[in-house]
């Protein structure tokens, strides 16, 4: 692997950031209860001379640090949160609170940002205003959303923001990017039919919400099929189907819990009407009565051209043009589309491994973060401050 120079100064200071890291993953915290996590970091951020403040969005920091006199603001966002979900892999510093597990590889992103916070206050010379943005909550609960109502950049104004992921699959060492839409939107939708119980062997003295049910299931594919543009992309997922409990009884009621993501906002607003006309038309024509509690979760990401073309060049000259890669937008999504949102930035992509040593997919009981990329990201982190804040 090609190694610059900054990836090598930095290499002497991450074996203190593996540490913290472990730490970190062996105390796993879910949304907003990261108090252990954000004190970690706030004091690191305190002891290297940065301005921190604390409870940010609840459990959120941001470290401020200010060099020279330039008018240039720059943010760089980390998660904090885990997953629950009970750790399966062995690790001599593996979760010690049963059900919850660091399985995305959150705890190995605010180590890279530590990592690069040390870099900066110590080593580097820049001439502006760099914002350490550790953010709660991540996971389903819209964290960021919550530290921009609480004054985010109304506090720490940002000119343009950025945030990366591990991603198992890519080595270590490379990165990959993907300019305009990135990740998608993400929208929910509970579907509660309310029928007629009855005996199961008279099922015609009941109203069977089960039936309509599995006709919803079949037909919300047709939207994707017939409702949406062949080049552009949506997916509809029902992750959970609640009926009855017995095998001799036609249940009273079905509940029905839909996942929709999309990549365009016009397919986004499409599809959920039109789900929703499907599912209330369905309904009606199984006699049954329905109600949906629709909404908007997360927004599309979007990269924007010029930060993403900057944060390339960046990796570009750090890891060697044959290390950086074009991506394909996700399916996934990412609530630090509200901070992107607010202000113009890119979401890039660090390698993680592969096969035994960070090839694991993240959400999984056997994830693990390689401790080896925290170097790799910091440097980043470093060089694109360096790069946007130049003196």
């Amino acid at each position: 692997m090609y190694k610059s120079d900054i990836i090598q100064q930095i290499e002497k200071i991450s074996p203190e950031m593996v540490d913290i890291r472990r730490k970190i993953h062996a105390y796993p915290e879910l949304a907003y209860e990261e108090e252990r996590t954000s004190s970690l970091v706030a004091e690191c951020l305190e002891r290297w001379g940065y301005t921190v403040e604390r409870g940010l969005g609840i459990t959120g920091v941001v470290g401020q640090l200010r060099k020279g006199n330039g008018p240039a603001r720059l943010g760089i966002r980390a998660d904090m949160d885990a997953l629950p979900i009970h750790e399966a892999t062995g690790l001599p510093y593996a979760s010690t609170i049963p059900g919850k597990m660091h399985a995305c590889g959150h705890d190995g992103h605010t180590a890279i940002l530590l990592c690069a916070a040390r870099y900066l206050a110590e080593s580097v010379n820049f001439n502006g205003t760099l914002n350490l943005i550790f953010q709660p909550a991540e996971e389903n609960e819209g964290g960021a959303q919550r530290m921009i109502e609480d004054g985010l950049f109304e506090k720490y104004p940002c000119d343009q923001i950025f945030a990366f992921h591990n991603t198992p699959g890519l080595p270590v060492g490379q990165m990959a990017f993907s300019a305009g839409p990135a990740m998608a939107a993400f929208d929910t939708a509970v579907v509660t039919l309310s029928g007629k119980t009855a005996h199961g062997a008279m099922p015609h003295f009941g109203i069977d919400p089960m039936q309509c049910a599995a006709s919803i299931i079949l037909g919300l594919q047709t939207l994707v099929s017939r409702e949406v543009d062949a080049l552009k992309s949506a997916v509809i997922t029902v992750g959970a189907l609640n009926s009855g409990s017995v095998f001799n009884t036609v249940p009273d009621t079905a509940i029905l819990k839909i996942g929709i993501r999309t990549l365009d906002p016009t397919v986004r607003e499409t599809i959920g009407q039109r789900l929703q006309d499907f599912i209330q038309t369905q309904a009606k024509s199984y006699r049954l009565g329905c109600s949906i509690d629709y909404s908007q979760r997360y927004p599309v990401l979007v990269n924007a051209p010029e930060q993403t073309a900057v944060a390339r060049q960046v990796a570009i000259a750090l890891l060697g043009a044959e290390n950086v890669h074009e991506r394909n937008p996700m399916m996934g999504s990412e609530d630090f589309a509200f901070m992107m949102h607010e202000v113009p930035g890119a979401y890039l992509r660090l390698g993680n491994g592969l096969g035994d040593e960070g090839g694991c997919v993240t959400h999984t009981a056997n994830y693990q973060f390689n401790d080896k990329a925290i170097p790799i990201g910091a440097a980043f982190w470093a060089q694109l401050t360096q790069t946007i804040l130049s003196a």
